[in-house]
């Protein structure tokens, strides 16, 4: 459990209980079940990472989007995963390096299943340099996300699959890999962070 969600969930819980001494209890009733919401929403699930030259999804949820792009002036295949309400929200790092990047951007709150999303709305764009390729994601805020968590710094090492950050509520994340990499899935397909596989790596 995030916990960020212990503090959400009991300041409902306190909201429920002025309500229901007030009111009774069926006005603290819609405070205790968001409560429980939050607390369900908040879930951090461990997960088995696979082995291997891999690069793995950073979130779950489901592909909305698979195409060749120009990034930073470069080309690049761009996979978007659109995160609903009732996905896990806690990212992940898509494999293991170093990070070499990490930009903030301030922006809008579109519905993040939309393409406009991925260039308007508020986001962090982090870079991670592994051994053999560098990786490119941004967390992507969405029309109720108002706050986007990363916990590590440029410099820092991380290992695939390691709980990096947090989008609070509805987002989106983009995956960019570079073009000699073709990712391993397609729209409409459902990932789950740390452990669906997005590309091989050539041997």
């Amino acid at each position: 459990m995030v916990r960020d969600g212990f503090v959400y969930s009991f300041a409902l819980l306190l909201l429920g209980l002025f309500a229901a001494y007030w009111g009774g209890l069926a006005w603290g009733a819609p405070a205790w079940f968001l409560a429980a919401f939050v607390l369900y929403f908040f879930r951090d699930p461990e997960r088995l990472v696979p082995s291997g030259e891999v690069v793995v999804s950073p979130a779950d949820g489901k592909v909305v989007d698979v195409r060749q792009v120009e990034l930073d002036g470069r080309k690049a295949w761009k996979v978007s995963i659109f995160l609903s309400l009732f996905d896990v929200h806690v990212n992940r790092a898509p494999l293991s390096g170093t990070i070499r990047g990490l930009r903030y951007q301030p922006g809008r709150f579109l519905m993040a299943f939309r393409p406009e999303a991925s260039v308007e709305n508020e986001q962090n764009t982090v870079t991670i340099e592994g051994d053999r390729v560098t990786v490119t994601f941004k967390q992507i805020a969405g029309i109720l996300a108002r706050r986007i968590v990363f916990r590590k710094k440029i410099g820092d090492r991380v290992e695939c699959g390691e709980r990096v950050g947090l989008i609070k509520f509805g987002s989106r994340v983009d995956v960019f890999l570079p073009p000699e990499v073709p990712p391993a899935v397609v729209v409409g397909d459902r990932v789950r962070g740390g452990t669906s596989i997005l590309a091989r790596l050539q041997t």
